[in-house]
């Protein structure tokens, strides 16, 4: 089948001085990239890297890294992409869980990561003296394209294993309803290792645009956010979450930053709260949120924001193309007209399945009762109505949050905890803020006098992303439990003071 990297290849071919990179070390044009693809698949071809071969990518934010990932879908096999700036912990728990073979870093990163992936890595900053050339032809659609992850509640992140099929077909929808092409400069947003990154670098690229790659921490600032929007021309952001759009509409010239884009994405999280806040005057272009989990290659639905939005609603709108939502109850039957019903996904974005969790796959990924034979749904857990506007997203069956546009499991959260030689107990809630804004609070029980909040955050740190780190610790001298023993989530919720 052809990919994004064969598009890339097209793009080199027919404009080869077209810039196809902006990041701080200059300017990466097509030819220079699509030659750079080239030899790293050529490397990782050596190396043993094809269909269903799953190759690490631990990189720092740039060329090397966009280059790297098209490298691997070059060879057929797939990719993990690692955020470098998480704890080596938590790296490793990835590199694990999603069955890593290969290893693509520098010998920098390779030293200080330590990463436990079998075999001497593929090292970018040195070339390799038995690289060979990539095979011509390119993957099949059935076959594994790239491993992302979801927050778990075993501790151990949950690795979500998507196909070409998913992946190709959701890029090309990308590009060609958003009208993206050469005209388009797209600034990467989303962090290396979350598949919203997938989004914001390739679909671009697929289109013959231009990726402006800066460090995160200048991204996430308004400043230098507002000086790269300018700077480079971006006209067009395809993955910002509502938490980003909220922190840029509190600054003083919010209108400023994004003045030129036309085009702005927001998905991971409620809408509602920017929306309420009047955010949406903020961006003179469109507005698009979308929704949909990991399980389904990244975006399942879209909803146009209007200019003058509806905020008593969290719209999420309509499936985009080959993907088809069902509203199902419990026994995976259709909802009456306008009910609450769980929102159940098919077709083309559906993920083969966790890898090495079974049993959880069969209890999320069903057959479609209302499918041809063969198809599948994925059981979402969120619930939903639909309306003339589409589906109206109400919430969650468990336990599950969306933080800044991550899903966060808080039984996660409470495993690393317990793992603390000090806390006994541990229960992790969330709560909002007055502007919506979702966090999480730690209640513990336990020896803790000694052990000082900063003590266990530190604890955190080593093994969580930033995203499931609690805003607050309370402490008790024992966790309230129900008649039946078990803890009374129900009592500590809201509560802000030791007991």
């Amino acid at each position: 089948m052809r990919t994004f990297v064969d598009d890339i290849a097209g793009h080199a071919a027919r404009h080869p001085g077209r810039v196809a990179l902006s990041t701080p070390d200059g300017d990466l044009r097509y030819a220079e990239l699509a030659a750079r693809v080239e030899t790293l698949a050529g490397a990782l071809h050596a190396r043993g890297a094809r269909p269903e071969t799953v190759c690490a990518v631990a990189l720092d934010r740039g060329a090397d890294a966009v280059a790297a990932v098209a490298a691997v879908v070059r060879t057929g096999a797939a990719f993990l992409t690692l955020d470098v700036d998480q704890p080596p912990a938590r790296l490793a728990a990835l590199v694990r869980s999603g069955g890593a073979d290969l290893l693509l870093t520098t010998s920098a990163l390779a030293a200080r990561l330590e990463l436990p992936v079998p075999g001497p890595p593929v090292l970018v900053d040195r070339p390799a003296p038995d690289a060979a050339a990539a095979p011509p032809a390119g993957p099949d659609p059935d076959t594994l394209a790239y491993v992302s992850h979801t927050s778990g509640s075993t501790g151990e992140p949950s690795a979500v294993l998507v196909e070409h099929r998913g992946l190709d077909s959701y890029l090309r929808f990308t590009a060609r309803e958003f009208g993206l092409g050469p005209e388009t400069v797209a600034l990467q947003v989303a962090p290396l290792g979350y598949d919203a990154s997938i989004r914001d670098t390739f679909a671009p690229l697929l289109a013959g645009g231009r990726v402006v790659v800066l460090p995160r921490a200048d991204v996430l600032r308004p400043g230098p956010f507002g000086a790269a929007v300018r700077s480079h021309g971006v006209n067009t952001l395809l993955s910002t979450t509502p938490s980003f759009l909220s922190f840029l509409a509190g600054q003083p010239d919010a209108a400023g930053l994004l003045a030129g884009v036309r085009l702005v994405l927001s998905s991971g999280e409620s809408l509602r709260p920017f929306l309420t806040a009047g955010g949406r005057s903020l961006i003179a272009g469109e507005l698009v949120n979308q929704y949909g989990p990991t399980e389904c290659t990244m975006t399942s639905t879209r909803y146009r924001v209007p200019a003058v939005p509806d905020t008593g609603a969290d719209l999420v709108g309509t499936p985009i193309d080959g993907v088809v939502v069902r509203l199902l109850d419990d026994a995976l039957a259709p909802v009456a007209e306008g009910a609450v019903g769980e929102v159940c996904i098919g077709g083309n974005g559906v993920a083969r399945g966790y890898r090495g969790r079974p049993g959880r796959t069969a209890e999320l990924f069903v057959p479609d009762p209302l499918g041809p034979p063969g198809s599948r749904l994925y059981r979402t857990g969120d619930l939903a109505a639909a309306g003339p506007d589409g589906l109206r997203y109400l919430g969650r069956t468990d336990r599950q949050v969306k933080i800044r546009g991550h899903r966060a499991d808080p039984a996660e959260v409470e495993g690393v905890l317990l793992a603390h030689p000090q806390v006994a107990g541990a229960v992790v809630a969330a709560e909002s803020d007055d502007q919506g804004r979702v966090f999480l609070v730690a209640h513990v029980a336990g020896a803790l006098a000694g052990t000082t909040d900063a003590a266990l955050r530190t604890h955190l740190g080593s093994a969580l992303p930033p995203h499931l780190m609690p805003r607050r610790f309370v402490r008790h001298t024992h966790l309230p439990t129900t008649r039946s023993g078990k803890t009374d989530r129900r009592a500590l919720s809201g509560s802000g003071g030791a007991r």
